[in-house]
């Protein structure tokens, strides 16, 4: 099949061409084969014609085949939809997010072409353009899909809000997949990326140590905004960690994010840690979502009188805009 203007799918991936790799071929792209593959392999087209008459292939959109009859397995459609648009196609967005540890997918496959390409996909099958895509391509991935750091620009390009934007940020260097750097010098490739001035500076907190969104609105709205002394990120104390440390002033503030249902088993670690730290003679304040976004001033009060108490001699101040400090 001729296509993509001028290229052929045949060209995309280049395999020996011999009888002998036709299994493992098939075994590495989940079964999902195009007809130049297949003919570069041994199967001629009366051999291909025959397979599908008796069922034992099936056709799912021109040119590509899959070895196997019934349902397609999220593998081999992901081989599809690449196989499909042709050389140089990536996974990407929602279906590398997923593929590179944080990310779901709604079952559609998420792919990204070089930018003049017009693409005949089948059905669950999303097109993405890029001028750049060989630099945002995961060089040893197999299927072929775009790195981290790529991945969390494209989608932090796609989602509603900012938070949404700089929670990705943080997840990702969270879960160790990434760091500030890495996040850096991509976003310094971007000059178009949406909210590039937030996240730039989103991805300088990261630096400093915020893991979570909910630490980086408290390091911006409660600490930096009000003129607290800087705390240390993710102090590892006793075998745990301390999300924000007031070392000096034996003050720790821990952060926690999660909504719904408590987790029992993480409750009795956060108990672990708090009586540990009153052990030592630390002070612990412990805050959740709904304290950080709709109280930081009132946060930032309480947090500066401990402070105070406990010999800091600074002065917080008010915030921009009303402040209840």
């Amino acid at each position: 099949m001729v296509g993509h203007r001028g290229a052929t799918l045949e060209c995309m991936f280049q395999p020996a061409r011999t009888l002998d790799t036709w299994p493992a071929l098939c075994t590495a792209q989940a079964g999902a084969v195009t007809r130049g593959q297949a003919r570069e392999h041994g199967q001629s087209d009366g051999a291909i014609a025959a397979h599908l008459a008796a069922h034992r292939w099936q056709r799912v959109t021109a040119g590509v085949y899959v070895t196997f009859t019934g349902p397609l397995p999220i593998e081999t459609r992901r081989w599809v939809a690449l196989l499909a648009a042709g050389p140089g196609a990536v996974l990407s967005h929602e279906t590398a997010a997923e593929l590179c540890g944080f990310g779901t997918t709604d079952g559609i496959v998420h792919v990204t072409v070089p930018a003049r390409r017009t693409v005949a996909v089948p059905r669950g099958v999303r097109i993405f353009r890029s001028r750049c895509l060989a630099r945002s391509t995961r060089p040893d991935s197999m299927p072929p899909r775009t790195h981290v750091e790529a991945t969390v620009f494209d989608l932090a390009a796609r989602v509603p809000r900012v938070d949404d934007a700089v929670a990705l940020l943080a997840r990702v260097c969270q879960l160790g997949l990434t760091n500030h750097v890495r996040l850096a010098a991509e976003l310094g490739r971007r000059r178009t990326q949406r909210w590039r001035r937030e996240l730039r500076e989103a991805i300088d907190d990261v630096g400093a140590g915020a893991h979570s969104l909910l630490e980086l609105r408290y390091l911006r709205d409660v600490e930096r905004a009000h003129g607290l002394p800087p705390g240390q990120r993710q102090a590892g104390i006793a075998r745990t960690r301390q999300d924000v440390r007031y070392d000096v002033f034996k003050t720790v503030v821990e952060l926690d994010g999660r909504l719904g249902h408590a987790d029992v088993e993480r409750s009795w670690r956060d108990m672990a840690r708090d009586n540990a730290a009153a052990a030592r003679g630390e002070a612990t304040l412990r805050y959740g979502w709904g304290d950080v976004v709709g109280r930081p001033c009132a946060v930032a009060a309480q947090v500066a009188g401990v402070l105070r108490a406990r010999g800091w001699r600074g002065t917080p101040r008010k915030c921009v805009g009303p402040c209840d400090l």
